[in-house]
């Protein structure tokens, strides 16, 4: 069978977030399952057929079925323009865990929707997470409080890139807190500072409870952001409808560029961006 290693969000091959992706129709999700462990990358994307959307896609990580992958949905959108399947000005759909997501192709970019998650101010663990984190009260900005959303990530703002360079997690202690309180599974730290003038936050995400000890670039985590930063009253209304890029990979030397955007009249979010395919491949078993 073909399949296809993808770098999502850069127009640079070895940058952004590594995905697989393959047709899955006549595939089981334990077949699935071991070829996403065999490719070893953050996900691994399978498209079939739906009587619901235009494919259904679906996401495995080495170890796991994953609800929502953003870098691999972008990945997966290249890889049907790659086949001839999606062209500029196109939309589809896809059946997903997270229920039918609309994505489009337009100026040669890569639109994705991503779920609006209810959020809330979060002051648990406070010692133990930043513990497991290996960062303190000094590193956080200032008046900022923690925000939980429903997909289970907790979003901490640190005061500056240098704070955000240093952070050097224990990755097993992250994994007992998300084990003993199963509505924290990944960590999102960010700040207001960036590499590029131009681009409006830098991102970090370490989720090793579901094998990923840190995601180079991930959609599903700086989509929901754009949200997370007008519920803390850091953005405005236009800027949200205008759109804003978010920077994410550098400190892993796969820097990557998320651009969001929320348009008001549909109440929709989409993340947005490039891909590059780097490998092709056959898979025999």
């Amino acid at each position: 069978m073909e399949i296809y290693q993808i770098d999502a969000f850069t127009k640079k091959p070895f940058c952004g977030n590594s995905a697989g992706v393959t047709f899955g129709d006549n595939l089981n999700d334990e077949i699935k399952q071991k070829i996403a462990k065999e490719m070893n990358l953050a996900e691994t994307a399978f498209l079939s057929k739906s009587d619901k959307a235009d494919y259904k896609l679906q996401w495995f990580t080495p170890a796991v079925e994953v609800e929502l992958c953003g870098h691999a949905t972008i990945a997966s959108l290249h890889f049907l323009k790659e086949h001839s399947l999606l062209k500029n000005g196109q939309t589809i759909t896809f059946d997903t865990r997270s229920g039918i997501l609309k994505c489009k192709m337009e100026d040669d970019k890569y639109f994705m929707q991503i779920p609006l998650y209810k959020m809330e101010n979060y002051n648990g663990e406070r010692a133990n997470i930043f513990s497991a984190l290996g960062i303190t009260e000094a590193n956080l900005a200032e008046n900022i409080p923690m925000l939980l959303l429903e997909n289970t990530n907790l979003y901490i703002c640190l005061k500056s890139l240098n704070d955000l360079k240093n952070v050097s997690p224990n990755f097993k202690d992250l994994v007992k807190i998300s084990e003993q309180n199963k509505k924290i599974s990944g960590f999102a730290l960010f700040t207001l500072q960036t590499i590029e003038g131009s681009n409006f936050a830098h991102s970090r995400y370490f989720v090793p409870y579901w094998g990923v000890d840190e995601d180079p670039v991930t959609g599903s985590v700086n989509g929901p952001l754009l949200m997370v930063l007008k519920y803390l009253d850091l953005i405005t209304d236009e800027q949200m409808t205008k759109g804003l890029v978010f920077e994410q990979g550098d400190f892993m030397d796969r820097s990557g560029r998320v651009g969001v955007k929320f348009f008001p009249q549909e109440n929709e979010l989409y993340i947005l961006g490039d891909a590059v395919t780097v490998i092709k491949g056959e898979m025999t078993f």
